[in-house]
């Protein structure tokens, strides 16, 4: 074969496969078999192998998954991905339906377009002169993640715009939206499979859609058999397309080959909309995949300029969502978490119950008002709801179910992270909040949580994920953090099976923690790393350090007086000791100090500044503390050595000024030998 005729025979094959993966996956009209597809993608690939100058032409159709990709970059979109506002009944509907007919021109009739609202992963496709070059997450709704390989590995999105093949007729720029799925014949396959394996079984489809889609491997996307269906373009460039309305967007989607819901309508009226969104009520259980509400949309573009968007959300479109998924469980105890800013809220424990396919042990209880209007109890059996499908609620207590055992419950008079005075104040014009007024409470010291998970080494925990749990209400102080079930985190959007594991994992790991880094963590004034194992050192144990006299405390080497008061004074604070009696409770193993080690770097002190190439900076520090050398954080006149290597900062020329020893990394690694 010949370069012409190969070039002839792979756009031949190239548009016979397109066709073909069209009809099978948008018109659901197979027009040959498995086998024949197949064939002509081999002999496409062959041909491709032969004539590498016709890679790009081949790439364009074929689903080969590339090697692992070792992190997803940032990508900024180019068109912002929205939220929509949720609406839980009609009443709401009603009410969103008047809001934007204030904001509409007096002669202006608004039609509607439902569609259903796929429970799956947002993705963002842009197009090139007809190819598909990239693919994203929606991220903040500004950056995503680049996701592109593994969204070449869904068979439902075409790698080249169908009906644009024309030469010269090719759309320069389009990018499309929609939302990637597992049907749920699929997901009972793959629970199946983990049940043979030993392995947990998945939650729900759209958690299973989402580690799907952040796979590195892009071959462990393509074994999920994952779906798409495209609901909007956020951007066309291309002279043949004439876009009046939201509708007029699908039916180009299908004609350039997207898959498409099949269940949406145009609605004059909102009757016509609660009709349609009775009528998908009826069916919901029984389809394909999962939904969790349909979309209404007002149909003309014209007027959704108009509209415009507010914040995140555009307010010509909504989404309803159907009542969540409820269950019963019976109350343990309740809690009270003590927020950032001191509020007091109470959190409802229960054993772990399965609600919207998701496995929850707490729940928020708001404030007090909302305990009292439903006459909650600690032993009530309860209804417990996800608002939103995402944020588990108690809606209801069954009273009847009661025994006589059930405790009413009070506010506690002080705080039960810090012992502190709390007061009553009014949060809105409805309600009342209780707060804390301690301002040194540590559930309301942020950094000092941050300092506490840098210092245990609890790394998957960062400051974004400690403010959701403690937003939440997961956690009030870290002790809380020690609580954490996989059951709590996996339920929070934006947090699917895989990160609750890691997190789970990783606290796992650091609740046993030797004696000077436990002391590094409380944040006592003027201890830090060195001072903490100068103490753990010394004493050995946590109870000899908070049973030692403040001289006992001053006499330590390299201590003093001032340093030796701030570790007394915090040791006889009664809320200090409570937290620390609480980390223990909640299953915190602290070790022993060691003894002072003796060897050749004994009573020498040194000082690291810049990046070393052959170890970490941790590393070294162990490495001196191994040889009976100790690691000061800052350059004094009672250091001996400073290392200094890539990139050091101003302790150098502190160092020069005072005439200390400067060692490079090669002299430092000849030293420890």
């Amino acid at each position: 074969m010949i370069k012409d005729e190969a070039k002839k025979r792979i756009e031949k094959l190239r548009a016979e496969i397109e066709d073909l993966r069209y009809r099978y996956h948008v018109l659901n009209d197979p027009k040959v078999t498995d086998d024949v597809y197949e064939s002509l993608t081999r002999e496409l690939r062959s041909i491709g192998d032969k004539f590498p100058e016709f890679k790009d032409i081949v790439d364009s159709i074929d689903r080969v998954a590339g090697k692992p990709l070792p992190k997803f970059s940032k990508v900024a979109h180019k068109n912002p991905m929205l939220s929509l506002n949720d609406i839980f009944s009609l009443e709401d509907l009603e009410d969103w339906e008047k809001r934007i007919k204030k904001l509409m021109p007096p002669s202006a009739k608004a039609d509607y377009f439902c569609e259903l609202k796929y429970d799956g992963l947002a993705v963002s496709l842009v197009y090139k002169d007809g190819k598909f070059v990239s693919g994203s997450t929606r991220g903040d709704g500004l950056i995503g993640e680049d996701i592109t390989q593994n969204l070449k590995m869904i068979e439902t999105i075409p790698l080249q715009v169908r009906s644009l093949l024309t030469p010269g007729k090719e759309a320069p720029y389009l990018e499309v939206r929609g939302e990637c799925v597992m049907s749920k014949a699929v997901f009972a396959k793959l629970n199946a499979k983990n049940k043979k394996e030993g392995k947990p079984p998945f939650a729900n489809t759209r958690n299973v859609a989402a580690g799907s889609l952040r796979q590195l491997d892009p071959q462990l996307t393509k074994e999920r058999h994952l779906d798409f269906f495209a609901y909007d373009i956020a951007e066309i460039k291309w002279s043949g397309s004439r876009l009046i309305t939201h509708s007029d967007k699908h039916k180009l989607l299908h004609q350039l080959g997207f898959q498409i819901d099949k269940h949406e309508k145009k609605c004059k009226n909102l009757k016509e909309i609660e009709e349609f969104i009775k009528e998908i009520k009826e069916f919901r259980p029984k389809f394909a995949y999962g939904t969790d509400g349909v979309v209404i949309s007002v149909d003309s573009l014209e007027l959704q300029n108009i509209l415009g968007v507010v914040g995140k959300a555009p307010r010509f479109m909504a989404a309803y969502k159907y009542p969540p998924e409820k269950a019963t469980t019976i109350i343990k105890e309740i809690r009270i978490n003590v927020g950032r800013t001191g509020a007091m809220t109470p959190l409802a424990v229960f054993e772990p119950t399965v609600v919207a396919g998701s496995k929850i042990g707490k729940a928020t209880l708001h404030n007090m008002d909302q305990i009292e209007r439903l006459d909650i109890r600690v032993g009530d059996t309860v209804v417990i709801q996800k608002a939103g499908d995402v944020i588990p609620e108690v809606v209801e207590v069954l009273k009847d179910m009661r025994t006589g055992k059930e405790k009413k419950y009070k506010m506690p008079r002080t705080c039960p992270v810090c012992g502190g005075e709390v007061e009553r104040k009014e949060a809105v014009k409805t309600s009342v909040a209780y707060y804390c007024m301690n301002p040194k409470c540590p559930a309301k010291n942020r950094r000092g949580i941050q300092h506490f998970v840098t210092a245990f080494e609890i790394y998957e925990v960062g400051p974004k994920v400690l403010d959701r749990f403690k937003d939440e209400g997961l956690i009030s102080d870290a002790a809380d953090l020690f609580t954490l079930k996989k059951e709590d985190i996996v339920g929070l959007e934006r947090f699917g099976e895989k990160s609750a594991d890691n997190i789970i994992a990783s606290i796992e790991e650091r609740k046993k923690v030797p004696l000077w880094r436990f002391l590094y963590s409380l944040g006592i004034i003027h201890v830090g790393e060195q001072t903490a194992q100068d103490l753990a050192t010394h004493f050995g144990t946590l109870e000899k350090i908070m049973n030692a006299a403040k001289e006992e405390l001053s006499d330590i080497e390299n201590i003093g007086p001032v340093v030796g008061k701030s570790a007394y004074e915090f040791f006889h604070t009664k809320e200090n000791l409570n937290f620390i009696k609480k980390m223990i409770k909640n299953g915190v193993i602290i070790g022993q100090g060691e003894k002072k080690k003796v060897g050749p770097l004994t009573g020498k002190t040194f000082v690291i500044t810049g990046t070393l190439a052959g170890m970490s900076r941790e590393k070294a520090k162990e490495e001196i503390l191994a040889r009976g050398g100790k690691v000061a954080s800052a350059v004094s006149s009672e250091t001996d050595y400073l290392i200094a290597c890539a990139e050091p900062g101003s302790k150098l020329s502190k160092a020069k000024k005072l005439g200390t020893k400067i060692l490079d990394e090669e002299a430092f690694l000849k030293l420890l030998k």
